[in-house]
C-alpha cells in the first residue's frame, strides 16, 4: 500500500527500486500521454473556433455563393485539403501538416455559413452545444474505457462509405424520408467514431512518443476528431434544427 504521506519511499521494507522505476516510468508515460492528447483536443477545438468564425463572418454572402457556380468549390475543398493532409503525412513537413490544417478549417468554415440561410440562429447554437456536449462525453467514454473498440472500426467505415453512397443517390432523388435516415444514421456513426478515433489515438501514442512524427500525429488527430465533431453536428441539425 503506498504512503501517501511520503513522498520519498525508503528502501528495506516494502521498498522495491525495480518496483519504484517501473511506477517513475508509468508516470512519465501517462504524463506524455495527458500531454499529447491535450494537443490534439487544443488543435481540434481551434480548428472548430476558426470555422465558426469564418462561418458567421461569410453567413451574409451564403446565399450568393449557393447560388453561383463557386458554391461547387466552397463544397469540394475541404474533401481536397483532407486528402492532402493524410496522403502527404508522410512526405510534408509539420509546418506545411499544420498550414493545410488551417487552411482546411478556414474554407470549412465557409461551407458551414451556408447553414445560416437554412436553418435559424438559436437551433443551430442548440445544436451546437449539444455536439459538444455529447463528442465530450463519448470522447472521455473512448479515453477511459478498458473495452477494446478496435473491432468496431471496420464497421463505422463501412457505415460511412454507406451515408456518402446514399447521400449521393439522394440528390437526385431528393427524398425528405431518405435524407432523415441519413441523418440519423450519421449521427449515430460518428458518435461511434468519436469514441473510437478517441481511442485509437490514445493507443498509437504508445509507438510514437520519442519519434519525429509525433507532432504530425497531433495534427492528424486533430483532423479525425474535428471531422467526427462536425458530421455529428452537421447530421444533428438536418434533423433537429429548426429551419428559417
Amino acid at each position: 500500500m503506498a504512503n501517501w504521506n511520503d513522498p520519498q519511499p525508503r528502501s528495506g521494507f516494502g521498498a522495491s527500486p525495480s518496483l519504484d522505476g517501473r511506477t517513475a516510468g508509468r508516470t512519465t508515460y501517462d504524463a506524455g500521454l495527458r500531454r499529447h492528447m491535450l494537443s490534439i483536443y487544443n488543435y481540434m477545438a481551434s480548428g472548430v473556433l476558426l470555422s465558426g468564425i469564418v462561418a458567421l463572418l461569410f453567413a451574409p454572402y451564403a446565399l450568393q455563393m449557393m447560388q453561383s457556380p463557386i458554391k461547387w468549390v466552397v463544397m469540394l475543398a475541404p474533401l481536397g485539403f483532407v486528402f492532402a493532409i493524410s496522403g502527404g503525412a508522410q512526405r510534408f513537413s509539420e509546418g506545411t501538416l499544420k498550414a493545410l490544417y488551417w487552411s482546411f478549417a478556414a474554407i470549412m468554415g465557409v461551407s458551414l455559413s451556408t447553414i445560416f440561410v437554412v436553418f435559424t440562429m438559436t437551433s443551430i447554437a442548440t445544436t451546437f452545444f449539444a455536439t459538444a456536449a455529447a463528442f465530450a462525453g463519448l470522447s472521455l467514454y473512448g479515453y477511459t474505457t478498458k473495452k477494446d473498440l478496435s473491432g468496431f472500426g471496420t464497421f463505422l467505415i463501412m457505415g460511412v462509405v454507406g451515408i456518402l453512397v446514399a447521400s449521393l443517390i439522394n440528390l437526385f432523388v431528393g427524398s425528405g424520408v431518405l435524407q432523415m435516415v441519413i441523418s440519423v444514421l450519421g449521427v449515430l456513426i460518428f458518435a461511434g467514431l468519436t469514441a473510437y478515433d478517441t481511442q485509437m489515438l490514445k493507443n498509437q501514442y504508445f509507438h510514437l512518443r520519442g519519434t519525429d512524427f509525433v507532432g504530425k500525429a497531433v495534427v492528424l488527430g486533430a483532423l479525425s476528431l474535428y471531422l467526427d465533431f462536425i458530421n455529428m453536428f452537421q447530421f444533428l441539425l438536418s434533423f433537429l434544427g429548426q429551419r428559417d
